[in-house]
C-alpha cells in the first residue's frame, strides 16, 4: 500500500472504532447521564463522520462549483447530511438517536472505495512490474573508458558503443565498426544484417559480432520499450462498448434517480395534506424515504467496478507477458474466431539449425566436423548453425587459409584437406557438379579434394510451443487457423501439415497478405473476430488491418508493437489462447456484475419506495453492492492457471 491507502485504512479503523465505541456507550446509558443542552453525543457522531467523510464533502462541493453535481460524491453527501438533518428535525434539538447511520453510510462506502483502490493499484504494480524490460544502460566513451549511463540521458547526436551480444538501445548511424545484426524481431526474416559505417541502426537489433560505435538519431523515449509503457499506461482511454454504455447509464441514471428522490419526498406528504388533511406528519418518513432512496440509488457498483474489470484484465494480462492497449481490445478480443499467423519468428523460431546430412560418401559425423572447421572462423547464421550441429570444441589450428566468398561460401585446408562448402553455385564454380536436393531448407553442399562429398539440411525450425499453440486455441473455439508466408510453397506446406494448421499461403510479399486477410474477413461470420500474429516490420499493414493485430513483440519491431493491438512480450505462440482465455473472463466478469448491480439496485429502490427499506438496508444495497462487485472485479487479475 500507499501513503496515501495507508492513512485511508487508519481513518477508516478510527472512524470504525469510535462509532463501535459510541454505539456500546450509547447500549449502556453513557450519554444519558449528560444534560440535553450538551450536545456530546451529536458532536462525537459529527467528528466521527468528518473523519471518515471530509473528502466525500469536499469533493461533493468542488462538484457543484465545476456542474458535475449528479454523481456519486454527490449523491452520498446529500444522503447523509439528509440523514444528520433529519435525526435533529426529530429529536426537536439534539438528542440524537439515529446520526449512526449517516456515519455508516459513509464509512461503508469509503471501505468499498479503499477495496477499489487497492484492485487498481495491484493492476498498476502488475503492469509496472512488467515493464521493467527497457535497457538498462548505454555505453559512451569518457576518458577513454566505457561507461554505462541511462538511455534516458543520451540525447541525439551522442556516440554510444555497443559491444557483441548487446541489445542496441537507441536508433542512430553507424560511425565506426562492421558486425553480423540479428534483425529478425524488425524484418521476420533469420538471416542476419551486416552493418559497416554510414549504415543506420535500428535499436532492439541484437550485435552478434564487431563493435560498433553509433551516433544517436533518435531519443530514448521514441525505443520501443518506451513506446510499450506508454501504451499500456494509456489503454484506459481506450473505452469498451460496455463501459460506454455504463457511461452513458449513469448520466441518464443519476438524475433520473434524484428526480425521482425529490418526488418521493414531496410528492406523497402533499397528496396527503390535500386529500387526506393528514400531511404534516409524514414528512420525515418520506423524507428518509426519499435519502434512503438516494443512497441505494448511487451507481457506484457500476461506475467502478465495470472499468476496473476492464482494468484488472489488462493488469492480470500483462502480468502474464500479455500487453492489451485497451479494454476496447481485450473486449473485441474476446469474440475471436479466426487467427491468422506469419510463420517466420511466428510459429518458427527464425533461426537455421541443421535438420539431416544427404549423400555423405563419407562418415556423416566426419563430413560434419569438415564442414564446422571450414566455416568456423565465420559469423553467418548458416556457419554458427554448422559448428553448433557439430557440437564439439574447434581446434582452429587444424585450419588453414579460410576464404570466404561472399554469395557462394567457403573453402579452406582442413588438416591438409581442400574442404569446399557453400550453395551450388559454389561447387559449379570449382567444376563440381552438385546433388540437388528436395528437401524443404537451405542446402550445404561439401566438396572434399575436388570430390563431392554431400550435402547438409539447414531449416528454419519450429518454436516447440506452436503445434500445441494450435492445439489450444482449437479447443477454446478457434474454428479457423491460417499461415501466410513469404517462404517456398514447399517450406511452408511442411510447416502447416506439422502444426495442423488448416489453410496456408506462400510465397506472398507484405501488401499480398494484406489481400488475403481482406479475402478471410469477407468470407467470417458477421458477429466473429479475425486476429492476425506477426513480428516484423513486414508484418505492420496486416496487423492493422485485422480486427486484433497481435504482435510477438519480446524484440518486435516499433512498427509491428505500434500496429497491433496485443503485444507478446516472451513470443510464445501459446499466449495467444491465453490472451483470448484472459478476455473471456474478464467480459464474463463485466456481465456478471452488471447483472448482479442491476438486479439488486432495482429490487432495493422499489423496497426503499414503499418503505420496507431503511438506511442499513440502503448501506448493503449500495457499498454492499460494490464492494462485491469490486471483489468480484479483482478476479479478473487472477489468471496465472488460465
Amino acid at each position: 500500500m500507499n501513503r496515501k491507502q495507508r492513512t485511508m485504512l487508519a481513518r477508516i479503523l478510527f472512524s470504525a472504532c469510535l462509532l463501535g465505541a459510541l454505539a456500546v456507550a450509547d447500549r449502556l446509558g453513557f450519554f444519558k447521564q449528560i444534560p440535553d443542552k450538551i450536545p456530546v453525543k451529536f458532536s462525537l457522531y459529527l467528528l466521527d463522520y468528518l473523519i471518515i467523510g471530509y473528502d466525500i464533502l469536499k469533493k461533493a462541493f468542488k462538484g457543484i462549483l465545476h456542474g458535475r453535481m449528479l454523481d456519486e460524491n454527490f449523491l452520498m453527501a446529500v444522503a447523509t447530511v439528509g440523514a444528520f438533518a433529519l435525526s435533529i428535525f426529530e429529536a426537536k434539538g439534539l438528542g440524537i438517536e439515529d446520526c449512526n447511520e449517516a456515519v455508516a453510510v459513509m464509512l461503508f462506502y469509503q471501505v468499498g472505495e479503499f477495496f477499489q483502490r487497492l484492485a487498481v493499484g495491484k493492476s498498476r504494480k502488475n503492469i509496472s512490474e512488467l515493464m521493467d524490460i527497457r535497457p538498462d544502460y548505454a555505453n559512451i566513451l569518457a576518458d577513454g573508458k566505457l561507461v554505462q549511463v541511462a538511455p534516458e540521458s543520451v540525447q541525439i547526436g551522442d556516440e554510444i558503443i555497443v559491444q557483441p551480444g548487446e541489445k542496441v538501445p537507441l536508433d542512430g548511424f553507424v560511425i565506426e565498426g562492421s558486425s553480423s545484426l540479428d534483425t529478425s524481431s524488425l524484418t521476420g526474416e533469420s538471416l542476419p544484417r551486416t552493418i559497416s559505417p554510414g549504415d543506420e541502426i535500428t535499436s532492439g537489433s541484437i550485435n552478434q559480432t564487431g563493435v560498433l560505435k553509433i551516433r544517436t538519431s533518435k531519443v530514448f523515449s521514441e525505443s520501443t520499450a518506451s513506446k510499450i509503457l506508454e501504451l499500456v499506461e494509456n489503454a484506459s482511454s481506450r473505452k469498451s462498448r460496455s463501459e460506454e454504455f455504463i457511461s452513458k447509464f449513469a448520466r441518464i441514471y443519476t438524475p433520473a434517480v434524484v428526480i425521482s428522490a425529490l418526488v418521493l419526498a414531496i410528492f406523497p406528504p402533499l397528496a396527503g395534506i390535500l386529500f387526506f388533511h393528514n400531511g404534516t406528519g409524514m414528512w420525515s418518513t418520506w423524507i428518509y424515504r426519499a435519502l434512503t432512496f438516494l443512497v441505494i440509488s448511487c451507481p457506484c457498483a457500476l461506475v467502478i467496478s465495470i472499468p476496473l474489470s476492464f482494468f484488472a484484465g489488462i493488469g492480470g494480462a500483462s502480468n502474464q507477458g500479455i500487453l492489451i492497449k485497451g479494454s476496447n481490445f481485450l473486449e473485441t478480443l474476446s469474440k475471436t474466431k479466426t487467427v491468422v499467423f506469419d510463420k517466420t519468428g511466428t510459429l518458427t523460431k527464425g533461426v537455421f539449425q541443421v535438420i539431416d546430412i544427404h549423400h555423405s560418401i563419407i562418415d556423416e559425423k566426419k563430413l560434419l566436423e569438415f564442414a564446422a572447421l571450414a566455416e568456423c572462423s565465420s559469423t553467418h547464421p548458416i556457419s554458427k548453425s554448422i559448428v553448433s550441429a557439430h557440437g564439439k570444441e574447434i581446434d582452429r589450428s587444424r585450419v588453414k587459409n579460410i576464404e570466404e566468398i561472399g554469395g557462394f561460401g567457403i573453402t579452406a585446408l582442413v588438416d591438409g584437406h581442400n574442404v569446399a562448402a557453400g550453395n551450388s553455385k559454389l561447387m559449379r564454380k570449382l567444376g563440381i557438379e552438385p546433388i540437388e536436393c528436395h528437401a524443404a531448407g537451405t542446402i550445404i553442399h561439401i566438396a572434399i579434394d575436388g570430390k563431392y562429398s554431400g550435402h547438409v539440411v539447414i531449416a528454419d525450425v519450429e518454436k516447440p510451443d506452436s503445434k500445441k499453440a494450435i492445439k489450444i486455441l482449437k479447443s477454446v473455439g478457434i474454428t479457423k487457423t491460417v499461415m501466410l508466408t513469404g517462404d517456398s510453397e514447399k517450406i511452408a506446406e511442411k510447416t502447416a501439415k506439422s502444426l495442423e494448421i488448416d489453410e496456408f499461403k506462400s510465397g506472398l510479399l507484405p501488401n499480398d497478405k494484406v489481400t488475403e486477410v481482406e479475402r478471410i474477413l469477407t468470407e467470417k461470420k458477421k458477429n466473429s473476430v479475425l486476429a492476425f500474429v506477426g513480428d516484423g516490420i513486414n508484418d505492420a499493414p496486416v496487423l492493422s488491418r485485422a480486427d486484433i493485430g497481435i504482435a510477438m513483440g519480446a524484440i518486435g519491431s516499433d512498427a509491428a508493437i505500434e500496429a497491433a493491438d496485443v503485444v507478446l512480450m516472451d513470443d510464445n505462440p501459446i499466449k495467444i489462447a491465453k490472451a483470448i482465455k484472459i478476455s473471456r473472463k474478464c467480459i464474463g466478469i463485466v456481465y456478471e456484475n452488471i447483472t448482479f448491480a442491476l438486479s439488486v439496485k432495482f429490487i432495493c429502490l422499489g423496497l426503499g419506495a414503499v418503505g420496507i427499506a431503511n438506511m442499513w438496508f440502503a448501506i448493503f444495497a449500495d457499498v454492499g453492492v460494490m464492494t462485491l462487485a469490486v471483489l468480484n472485479s479483482i478476479r479478473a487479475l487472477n489468471v496465472k492457471n488460465l
